[in-house]
């Protein structure tokens, strides 16, 4: 293989699996790794483990909340829970900001918003065309955009609920 081949061998995919991941691990990884149903059998190839061991961890993890399965279908499709990764993101706000250092972070994403909603005269992003545009530029620019609009609006979610575990000692109501 070349210094700088993007397709490894399935040797080296094998290696890296094989320094003390166990099937548990292999299994968290490659499943957060899926923003769409996939089928358990192609997770439990991407993890390097049996179909069966794949569906035992798989709903495993859906106990937990920290994936999801999609019920209707044969064979059994799994995603990642992105509320799950959002409360990660949250937890780790709470506990690497102050109350007040959260609260000063979602003041300046809501002028951020508040700037996008007069620029595109809108509260909703989906709502923009982004082709109303003859030039490419324009096109990527207002793209750009949308993309932030839509990264300071869940911001703003994040940080409000890291805010919330601040104040509730990890809980997201008063004890």
């Amino acid at each position: 293989m070349d210094e700088f081949d993007p397709a490894p061998t399935t040797d080296t995919a094998r290696n890296r699996w094989q320094t003390g991941a166990d099937t548990f691990s292999r299994i968290y990884d490659v499943v957060l790794g899926t923003t769409s149903l996939t089928n358990y059998t192609e997770l439990a190839s991407l993890a390097d483990c049996s179909p069966n061991a794949a569906k035992k961890h798989l709903d495993r993890l859906v106990d937990m909340g920290i994936v999801r399965r999609d019920d209707e279908s044969r064979p059994m499709r799994y995603k990642r829970n992105e509320g799950y990764l959002e409360w990660q993101d949250a937890s780790r706000i709470a506990t690497e900001l102050t109350v007040d250092e959260i609260i000063d972070r979602v003041a300046a994403l809501e002028a951020r918003r508040a700037e996008y909603e007069r620029e595109f005269e809108t509260t909703d992003p989906a709502s923009v065309s982004v082709f109303d545009h003859d030039e490419h530029a324009a096109v990527h620019e207002r793209m750009a955009a949308i993309s932030d609009w839509q990264g300071v609006i869940r911001d703003i979610r994040l940080y409000e609920l890291a805010r919330q575990l601040s104040q509730n000692d990890g809980h997201l109501i008063p004890a």
